[in-house]
């Protein structure tokens, strides 16, 4: 896949262990010149060696103009990307990547929750460090498995808003792990929450919040990696192209992005999981399968627009806008 028009060349300046699965990797510019600005919760797209492209949150402040910090976790299911990122990519390497872009920003409010879950702590981490200097009110909820594979500790242990941090560990003591429902209620009558990890972490998080009253759009979410569902798994259906009346059979095993690729339309993909929006196509007849987690859940049922790189239909044909 070719990278997008705006697009940077950067070099990696450090690289680090976080925990035996995370590795903390510094982009800077080769000339030493600042980078593009970029806001609390944003990400950029790496290309890299293969031409794979894959998203990784910023997780250094704002206000750092001269780097960029991505954390990259090694995942057993990886599609190649994490394991390019540990085994090829190295100190001194030149990468190319998109300039920040942010599908996960701040909303102004009297009061913040947080809820990170593993890897789900990049985007937040930028987040917190900004209300921080601003003396807002937030509390944030880290969620792993061990201190072990928790990335960033000593960061939140030594910042200037640790008061405001909560550490859980599955393998803690039960006093220690997280209470769901105590936390997300709050005194304060203009609260936000944001969560960000594993799908079944953010299920969790969203559906209890969401069984306690919280309205949509207080909630705030950005998944790791797609829903649980995604994939191009699923039973064959037809698309229609509208403009053209062309019709293509998807099979079970290709995706509808895969199909129109190959049939030389040009669809733009990057996450190629749900994830980033980057491929978002108006529908125009048909029931969608949504597989996404880029979104809202009302977004989904007004069935106007879908993800081809994973979302299918439960009709026996789709038209779409194209």
């Amino acid at each position: 896949m070719q990278p997008a028009s705006e697009s940077l060349v950067v070099q990696v300046v450090h690289k680090r262990y976080e925990t035996a699965d995370v590795a903390l990797f510094e982009l800077a510019m080769p000339s030493g010149s600042d980078l593009p600005s970029f806001t609390a919760g944003a990400h950029i797209d790496v290309y890299l060696p293969g031409g794979a492209v894959r998203q990784y949150s910023l997780c250094n402040g704002p206000d750092e103009t001269d780097r960029y910090l991505i954390g990259v976790l090694r995942s057993a299911t990886s599609r190649g990307g994490s394991e390019a990122m540990h085994a090829q990519v190295m100190e001194g390497d030149l990468l190319t990547i998109s300039t920040p872009r942010n599908l996960f920003p701040l909303h102004p409010a009297e009061h913040t929750l947080f809820f990170a879950g593993g890897i789900g702590i990049t985007p937040i981490l930028g987040m917190a460090e900004q209300l921080s200097k601003r003396g807002a009110s937030f509390e944030l909820h880290y969620c792993a498995r061990s201190e072990e594979h928790a990335a960033f500790l000593k960061r939140l242990e030594t910042s200037a808003y640790s008061d405001k941090v909560f550490i859980h560990f599955d393998d803690g003591a039960p006093s220690s792990h997280l209470d769901l429902p105590a936390s997300l209620r709050s005194d304060h009558a203009d609260t936000r929450l944001y969560v960000c990890g594993p799908q079944g972490f953010m299920d969790w998080v969203i559906g209890t919040a969401r069984a306690q009253g919280w309205p949509a759009d207080r909630i705030h979410s950005e998944s790791f990696g797609g829903t649980s569902n995604a994939g191009v798994q699923g039973d064959s259906f037809e698309v229609e192209l509208k403009r053209t009346g062309a019709v293509y059979t998807i099979a079970a095993d290709k995706s509808v992005a895969t199909v129109l690729l190959e049939a030389g339309f040009d669809i733009p993909v990057s996450c190629e999981a749900g994830v980033c929006g980057t491929c978002m196509t108006r529908v125009l007849e048909g029931e969608i399968d949504h597989r996404d987690s880029y979104l809202t859940d009302e977004e989904r049922a007004k069935n106007d627009c879908f993800t081809p790189c994973c979302s299918r239909a439960h009709s026996p044909r789709i038209v779409l806008d194209l």
